[in-house]
């Protein structure tokens, strides 16, 4: 295990500044996370790759916002501009529980204290800095901003909210992940004073009557008539997520008052080269020294894990990974990635146990279509819904490459595989036997040698009609990976678990699917753990449909539980087996019509 000096991290203080010998930051980064300095905490990243532009940079982690705003000023003014973003998640879904209770923790934050972050600290933070520097531009990035470029429903106001840069008063919005934006605006600053408008995956704000249209432009509903007209939001949702999903595509401008936000189209995917550089910067892995004693749980998560690829072509309604991240993978070279597990290995606490070796979804590694050309005209959300597109690679043999050569290493124990697995892509049949003997290869060895005990999937419902909606295949798919689970544990006499991930009260969801659900799973024998109320966040279709009533693609109406009440009455039916919920579950079936649940549920023993 290396030693390491405080001036290993990027400087938190002044102190720290000056004992790296500089008298002035170019950039100052203010980040409502911890400050660990692993690949895969934002800020960090985001840091190093400046760092490694030969710019001065700095972090200013978890700011006081509520004293004499010190916290804020102890660095000064950079030469550059402030670069704001709050952290991993967005601050609303860090903070309260889909019934919009205060979380017990914050993970991102030492002991997991969570009074360490006000809300939307992107418009908090932006909004100090205007006042305390009003002539430095101030840059917002991150999750939070990302999904909230545009006029968007925010379900813990109830409101449907403008851009964030008209609430927040940033100068530019860089959107999804940020390592290209932010060093192409470092190289043009270095040019010239003036913040671009024509950098690729940004967004900023201009007087409407000084925009200009280009040709190929889209204008989307204004934020007003947004306000208006529930049927125009969601109009306007399908063509923001179809050009975030397009390798080409057009620049997006909205109206808001006086005002224009205009988004400019995002680059296009990153190249291997430049992933593996992002990951292979000289990162210590660990938190900053000033956490010393402290646990900062999302680190103690990650902390054995290895991210292998970025992006997500699945595409699910509810979720905002390819949103953020978009659909196109981009993977790591196997070097980058055995460099990142030697370095895990040689940590002072680690036993030979990687606790994940994966990515958004941790079977999707090198996968892409056959024909780019046909890619770069597609705008399909997913590529695997409501079939798999016969255009798509789904070998599993470089993935397997990976798996052989991390567990060929002599610290290696075992690796085990974390993240979510899409077994749709598992149960596809390709043209090419090679690859449909891969997917049977890669199957078998993710069940017989990398699961801790337990493997995660998601189904996340058992009526067809509510997975459609949500973007995920037929129940019937789930039942037939469980048949091949069970059948290899009971082949090499294994004692392990599959744990399914459900939710309620999504978009198209009733009540009745859901003690439908409930039966479908005693049926399983599951006593279900992993399940979630859905929470609406911004810029998901889900949301969309759950807030304006509509389906953004079809215009067609679409129910959705909205009171507590309902959506508690929804989410009790996971836990029939709990004698507390009993009483209320047969009451609601009784009052649905429907006692032929009531027997399945609760048989009377003869």
């Amino acid at each position: 295990m290396k030693n390491y000096n405080l001036t290993d991290w990027l400087p938190t203080t002044k102190k720290e500044v000056e004992l790296r010998g500089w008298d002035e930051l170019d950039v100052i980064l203010f980040s409502g996370d911890a400050y660990v300095d692993h690949p895969s905490f934002g800020a960090a990243v985001i840091g190093r790759m400046l760092e490694s532009q030969g710019l001065k940079v700095a972090i200013v982690p978890q700011p006081n916002w509520r004293d004499d705003l010190r916290d804020f000023k102890k660095l000064g003014r950079p030469r550059l501009f402030f670069g704001v973003s709050v952290g991993c998640m967005d601050s609303m879904v860090n903070k309260y529980t889909a019934n919009k209770r205060l979380r017990s923790e914050d993970a991102y934050t030492p002991d997991g204290r969570h009074d360490m972050r006000p809300e939307y600290p992107s418009i908090v933070y932006t909004q100090i800095l205007k006042q305390l520097y009003p002539d430095v531009p101030v840059v917002l990035g991150g999750i939070e901003a990302s999904l909230r470029r545009l006029t968007h429903y925010d379900y813990w106001q109830d409101k449907v909210r403008p851009s964030i840069l008209l609430d927040s008063g940033a100068d530019l919005l860089i959107y999804g992940m940020g390592e290209k934006p932010i060093t192409d605006l470092c190289q043009r600053l270095k040019e010239t004073n003036q913040l671009p408008k024509d950098l690729p995956q940004t967004a900023y704000l201009c007087l409407a009557n000084e925009f200009q249209p280009q040709e190929g432009d889209l204008q989307l509903h204004s934020h007003e008539d947004c306000l208006k007209d529930k049927r125009k939001q969601a109009e306007n949702f399908r063509h923001i997520e179809e050009e975030s999903n397009k390798y080409q595509a057009a620049r997006i401008y909205q109206q808001t008052g006086k005002q224009v936000v205009v988004v400019n189209p995002p680059y296009p995917p990153m190249s291997q080269g430049e992933l593996d550089l992002s990951f292979d910067l000289p990162y210590t892995r660990l938190p900053h020294p000033k956490y010393k004693n402290k646990r900062i749980p999302a680190y103690e998560m990650i902390k054995f894990s290895v991210n292998i690829h970025r992006g997500c072509f699945g595409g699910c309604a509810f979720c905002t990974i390819s949103a953020h991240q978009g659909k196109f993978i981009v993977s790591r070279s196997k070097e980058s990635i055995l460099k990142e597990v030697k370095a895990i290995t040689e940590m002072p606490d680690f036993k030979g146990y990687l606790s994940d070796l994966g990515g958004p979804s941790a079977n999707m590694y090198s996968m892409h279509g056959r024909d780019e050309s046909l890619c770069k005209r597609c705008k399909r959300p997913s590529c695997i819904h409501p079939k798999v597109c016969p255009n798509l690679n789904t070998d599993h043999r470089p993935l397997l490459d990976i798996y052989h050569a991390v567990d060929a290493l002599p610290s290696i124990k075992k690796s085990f595989i974390g993240s979510g697995v899409r077994y749709d892509l598992l149960l596809h049949e390709s043209k090419d036997p090679a690859v449909n003997q891969s997917t049977a290869a890669y199957t078998r060895e993710l069940i017989t040698r990398h699961v801790s005990g337990r493997l995660k999937v998601a189904p996340e419902h058992t009526s067809d009609r509510v997975l459609y909606l949500m973007r995920k295949p037929p129940f019937e798919q789930f039942y037939r990976f469980k048949r091949i689970f069970d059948k290899l544990n009971q082949e090499l006499n294994l004692r392990q678990q599959l744990i399914p991930y459900f939710i309620s009260s999504h978009p198209g969801c009733t009540e009745e699917d859901m003690a439908e659900l409930a039966v479908i799973t005693k049926n399983l024998d599951f006593h279900l753990e992993q399940v979630q109320d859905f929470t609406p966040t911004p810029m998901t279709v889900a949301t969309e449909a759950w807030y304006t009533g509509f389906h953004p693609y079809t215009l067609e109406p679409v129910f959705s539980a909205k009171t507590q009440k309902e959506k508690l009455a929804q989410r009790m039916f996971f836990f029939w087996y709990k004698p507390e919920e009993r009483r209320n579950i047969i009451s609601e079936l009784k009052r649905m019509g429907r006692n032929d649940l009531i027997d399945k549920l609760y048989q009377k023993k003869r």
